[in-house]
């Protein structure tokens, strides 16, 4: 009998079975609605219109079966790493000089949000690149999120999941990567960047992820950098509901995601200004923002309902939020990042970063650009520009 620790890397296949999504739609139309809100804003919260026509589309209209479809297109697995079953993708590129990269997603996000990116990247020729921009691309789902398994134990914050993906890394046969990541992804592949993990060339991630607990600490002079704090004060005065919930009390909030549909897709829409705006037009108008379509939509919040993972996800936030409390109750700093690090802002995202910020959390940046289009989620609404930055951030690091 093999123990549950070994290093065997399985085939996974999604069959989700009939009466599940029938289950769904049930509970989609059997949903109890609030009266309208009072504004004509998102300041009280998702708008009825907005989640009605969501509902509405998601009964009626949204078919699974595609995205189950296209997931299983894919070569996906999984393997048990420090006690968790993590599922992932690994599409390995048809040029053999490709250099590996690991891809991390975030919260309320997936590996949906990346799927638009695995073609500009591992099939650059198909896409306005050279083979010598190729990646062969790993996409894992974070554990607690999506197809890999819950952990069982507390401490599963952003350094032990980068520990995570550098021994999955060294099991797939990579001897030398490289990793990229946003929101959730970005606080891991920091911390892969700070363990700095034998192999690990360099990292790019396209989001300050701690800067709300360092923001005083943070330039503030030109008026690019005072607008950056004007949108951190005000993400963390007034867009911070989800954020503060989740770090605290994400069991409390997990009953409501698990049992009705409609709670789970308000909760997971009302994360930033900028994403929930453009979700709302690509419901309200059917005007979707490059990868950010009705179908893909629903199809990252399908998969959070279908693999009941709204409690287990959200605990990521807790676990950060003690590790990084007890870290500066302790008065350790954490270790300077000593890799390579590229980084690009996006105009829409929650807090712009300026270069001046970038530097500051990673003195001697390799890379920096301020893109011209795309937010939060960037690989998932802009998938080529996005591919370029990482090809662009990733390139001086191809030769041995």
């Amino acid at each position: 009998m093999k123990m549950p620790n070994d290093n065997e890397i399985r085939p996974f296949r999604l069959d989700t079975p009939e009466d599940t999504i029938a289950d769904l739609r049930r509970r989609i139309a059997a949903t109890r609605w609030p009266t309208r809100e009072l504004v004509t804003d998102r300041s009280q919260g998702v708008q009825l219109a907005t989640i009605q026509e969501l509902a509405r589309y998601w009964m009626t209209d949204y078919d699974w079966r595609t995205c189950e479809t296209k997931l299983n297109s894919l070569p996906q697995y999984t393997t048990n790493i420090d006690g968790v079953e993590i599922h992932f993708i690994h599409v390995r590129s048809q040029h053999e000089s490709a250099l590996p990269l690991i891809m991390t997603h975030g919260w309320p996000g997936s590996v949906v949000e990346l799927l638009g990116a695995v073609g500009p990247l591992t099939d650059p020729t198909a896409h306005g690149g050279t083979p010598e921009d190729a990646f062969h691309l790993v996409l894992p789902s974070l554990p607690g999120y999506g197809f890999s398994g819950e952990p069982t134990e507390p401490g599963w914050n952003s350094a032990r999941m980068a520990q995570a993906w550098a021994k999955l890394m060294d099991r797939l046969g990579y001897a030398r990567y490289v990793a990229q990541g946003g929101d959730v992804g970005a606080a891991v592949t920091d911390a892969m960047g700070r363990q700095a993990p034998d192999g690990l060339l360099g990292i790019h991630v396209n989001l300050i992820a701690g800067a709300i607990g360092i923001k005083d600490k943070l330039p503030a002079k030109t008026e690019q950098e005072r607008a950056a704090l004007d949108a951190l004060n005000l993400f963390a005065k007034d867009g911070f509901g989800y954020f503060l919930e989740q770090s605290t009390r994400p069991q409390t909030i997990g009953y409501s995601l698990l049992d009705s549909p409609v709670g789970l897709a308000a909760w997971m829409l009302d994360h930033d200004t900028d994403s929930y705006y453009k979700i709302s037009r690509a419901f309200l108008d059917n005007e979707s923002a490059g990868g950010l379509t009705r179908d893909s939509i629903l199809d990252n919040i399908t998969l959070y309902w279908l693999t009941g993972t709204g409690a287990s996800s959200a605990r990521w936030y807790w676990e950060q939020g003690r590790f990084q409390a007890a870290a500066q109750a302790a008065g350790q700093a954490p270790p300077p990042v000593t890799v390579p690090v590229g980084f690009t802002t996006f105009p829409g995202e929650i807090w712009p970063a300026p270069r001046s910020w970038a530097e500051a959390v990673y003195p001697g940046i390799a890379y920096f650009n301020e893109a011209d289009r795309g937010g939060h989620f960037a690989a998932w609404e802009e998938p080529e520009l996005f591919s370029a930055e990482v090809r662009a951030a990733f390139q001086p690091l191809r030769t041995p």
